[in-house]
């Protein structure tokens, strides 16, 4: 933000997916606030931290969404920037990489506006159509599944001391985390591709903060399906499901052929949502995968959720070891 003139505007699309003959391509315009991920001195940290919550969106504007067949389409930022385009299309299968990504590029509507647009006005996102070289599908959470955060500390300090003052470079990996999900996006086979998403409850705010960590630490890439911001203030319509449901139960009907596995920890609500996605989609989850964490009560509470439980298999993970010893013992990995 700047207090004397006007910033450049910038549109970050997000990785998201779709199928050959559906697209769903979402971002947010945005002015470019100059978040500079490299730097680690604690001023900048707190002004980086300001920046990411405090924007400026680029309400109720044209875009032009540029497709690889030569196609393009129109589409007007919402009240809070973003930009949706969920629509059928002609089949685009033949566009995808070898991973299954789209790319396209998304831009404004130049004669719209008439100030400093960053680079050259071509904002370059991808869609994920996975291939047809797939086994399963991947469905994981984020804090403390992958990414140490502190969920279950008092009051969630943590959580505001990792994410408002730490840099994405010094925010540790779940050790063995990045190893086992290669392992499992490249399947039994070990020439797979099968799809990871990664779902969370944090802010589309954090879009780019926790994509340069995924990269940093080696993580396959996959859509990273974050929810609104909601302030008080806040006129947007809710959605019907909890932010988590809905994103699941989209994934699973987006692929209805694909069967699952879940990935999440112990530290707040995901065994209780994976229980009732295996409700919901019978016969579509392979297994889950809960990552053990440091509270004695809430570990005693999901054990006991899961002693008798044997709809799907389940693994509460307390090392990478096991977890790699189980998805080979099921034939996920070679």
């Amino acid at each position: 933000m700047s207090w004397f003139k006007k910033d450049p505007l910038q549109i970050i699309p997000f990785d998201t997916y779709g199928t050959k003959e559906h697209l769903y391509l979402k971002g947010r315009a945005l002015e470019d606030e100059d978040i500079d991920l490299d730097k680690k001195d604690w001023f900048s940290l707190l002004l980086n931290s300001w920046k990411r919550f405090e924007t400026d969106e680029i309400r109720k504007t044209p875009l032009l969404v540029y497709l690889p067949n030569d196609k393009v389409l129109n589409c007007t930022t919402d009240a809070e920037g973003y930009y949706l385009i969920d629509q059928t299309s002609d089949c685009l299968d033949q566009y995808i990489d070898s991973e299954g990504w789209l790319e396209y590029s998304v831009s404004y509507e130049t004669k719209s506006k008439k100030r400093q647009i960053q680079l050259d006005n071509r904002f370059n996102g991808q869609m994920l159509i996975p291939s047809d070289n797939t086994s399963f599908g991947v469905i994981s959470d984020i804090d403390d599944t992958i990414l140490h955060t502190g969920v279950t500390s008092r009051l969630k300090w943590r959580v505001v001391v990792n994410t408002l003052f730490k840099t994405p470079h010094k925010r540790k990996a779940l050790e063995g985390a990045s190893e086992f999900y290669h392992l499992l996006h490249r399947g039994k086979s070990n020439t797979d591709a099968n799809p990871i998403f990664y779902v969370s409850n944090s802010p589309w705010n954090l879009y780019r903060y926790l994509a340069f960590f995924l990269k940093r630490n080696n993580f396959p890439k996959g859509p990273i399906l974050l929810r609104d911001f909601r302030t008080p203030f806040d006129r947007t319509p809710k959605m019907e499901l909890a932010h988590k449901y809905h994103e699941i139960f989209n994934i699973l009907k987006t692929y209805p052929k694909l069967d699952f596995i879940l990935i999440g920890d112990c530290g707040e609500k995901d065994a209780y949502i994976y229980l009732d996605v295996v409700k919901e989609f019978p016969n579509r989850i392979a297994a889950i995968y809960l990552r053990a964490v440091e509270h004695t009560k809430r570990m005693k509470r999901v054990s006991n959720l899961f002693k008798d439980y044997n709809e799907v298999p389940v693994l509460i993970v307390e090392d990478g070891d096991e977890a790699l010893t189980h998805a080979r013992t099921y034939g996920f990995i070679h």
